[in-house]
């Protein structure tokens, strides 16, 4: 093998001429088969492109590999044409193009050339380049493009991966799609997450998801609008998609399941845990537009006897597992609302003080039929972090929170990510 394949690129190969042992033409470089290796994958065969169609050839049947020309060590009507391998990964066909998830850029990239090196088993591929210089390169632009860039003194930096980093997301890799550190993910900022998710090629979504712990899941989808977050999670199987629905705060969880169809909201309901369905449930009778439609129903709460102390205790024992701790409402037995705590005032009071004694009492409210114009207008006028909802009979039934009935106003400019990822299924 020519010392000339160290570094070469896929791009500056394909479609390069064949040529037999005696010199003569036989076809064209179509493409390159890679098998796995340690570390790194090895060319098992090449496939040329002939008169008469397609022949495999065993790679150790490669004399010179390089972008001026491919040479056998024989000719081609004494070299064995290998049949189609199973499963066999193509550059060309299964890689070049396909998408990989940087998880450092918290975004979707594009394989745009693929950088092979000489090492000790023959041909290895050892990176991925995803930057413009593989996009120049493949369109024949790329030295016009450095000469220029020396002469204005702005070089295009390569922007490459390498293959020790890429790992296929499923076992078929003629339907290749590739992620980077794919353990990372989990630590990914739920945004972002999302971001990538909504990137990521409709049959693949489930495989990402599939990677990744259920909190991690539930997270990121409660960043995406709901129409894009039932697309997501009609991907997953039925018992999958209940687990990653317990772990989302039940307004969320009711808005991916508003946008799906009742048979498959009912399903996904009955194999959610009761408790959890039923909070969920109880949201999906109100309309959207309204207080009642945009609350939680989950929230921290006390009775009027309690202590700091005793607050404080149910912080720690349920703050995880709420949304939002914003704020204490103090409930009687019937779930009335006798006032409000905030988080600072429990902090700086003594421990054995009575929480009816330090409480905000006749807090701001509004009604499970309320307008979400109400609920903004007090969120605004006494810059509220979640308001109080109560039912018809007075009885406490969730919150709204600031930043849920603030999204809701959002303009279309600022969610333009959400309605592209919209798109993109």
């Amino acid at each position: 093998m020519s010392q000339n394949a160290t570094g070469i690129f896929l791009s500056a190969v394909l479609d390069r001429p064949v040529i037999s042992l005696s010199g003569r033409e036989v076809g064209r470089l179509f493409d390159v088969a890679m098998s796995p290796g340690d570390p790194l994958p090895v060319a098992h065969h090449v496939l040329v492109k002939t008169r008469h169609g397609i022949r495999r050839v065993a790679f150790s049947d490669v004399a010179l590999f390089n972008q001026v020309v491919v040479s056998l060590r024989g000719e081609p009507e004494s070299l064995p044409d290998l049949p189609e391998q199973e499963n066999e990964v193509l550059m060309r066909r299964d890689i070049l193009d396909r998408q990989i998830v940087d998880v450092d850029g918290a975004r979707v990239v594009r394989v745009n050339d693929l950088k092979f090196a000489l090492a000790k088993d023959g041909l290895c591929l050892s990176a991925v380049d995803v930057g413009f210089r593989g996009i120049l390169r493949r369109l024949g632009y790329l030295r016009i493009w450095d000469f220029l860039g020396g002469v204005l003194h702005r070089q295009l930096a390569p922007k490459e991966i390498d293959w020790l980093l890429v790992q296929p997301l499923e076992a078929n890799l003629s339907q290749l799609t590739l992620t980077v550190t794919r353990d990372k993910l989990s630590d990914l900022h739920p945004a972002d997450l999302a971001n990538i998710i909504a990137q990521l090629p409709h049959g693949n979504v489930s495989a990402v998801l599939n990677s990744i712990d259920v909190e991690a899941a539930g997270e990121a989808i409660g960043e995406m609008e709901p129409e894009v977050s039932s697309r997501v999670l009609s991907q997953l199987e039925s018992s999958h998609a209940a687990d990653v629905l317990e772990e989302m705060p039940p307004d969320e969880a009711a808005d991916v399941l508003a946008e799906l169809s009742d048979e498959k909201a009912q399903e996904l309901l009955a194999q959610m845990d009761p408790e959890d369905a039923e909070k969920v449930q109880e949201l999906l009778e109100h309309e959207d537009d309204s207080a009642g439609g945009l609350m939680n129903n989950e929230y921290l709460f006390v009775a009027p006897d309690a202590t700091v102390d005793d607050a404080l205790l149910q912080v720690r024992l349920l703050g995880a597992e709420v949304d939002t701790v914003y704020y204490i409402y103090v409930l009687d037995q019937e779930e009335r609302l006798h006032g409000v705590l905030s988080l600072k005032r429990l902090l700086l009071a003594r421990g054995d003080e009575p929480v009816a004694g330090i409480m905000s009492r006749n807090p701001k409210t509004v009604q499970v039929g309320s307008s979400l114009e109400d609920v903004l207008e007090l969120v605004v006028q006494y810059k509220l972090a979640a308001v109080p909802v109560l039912e018809e009979d007075g009885k406490m039934a969730g919150i709204v929170t600031s930043d849920d009935i603030m999204e809701h106003f959002l303009p279309f400019a600022l969610r333009w990510k959400q309605y592209k990822a919209l798109r993109n299924f």
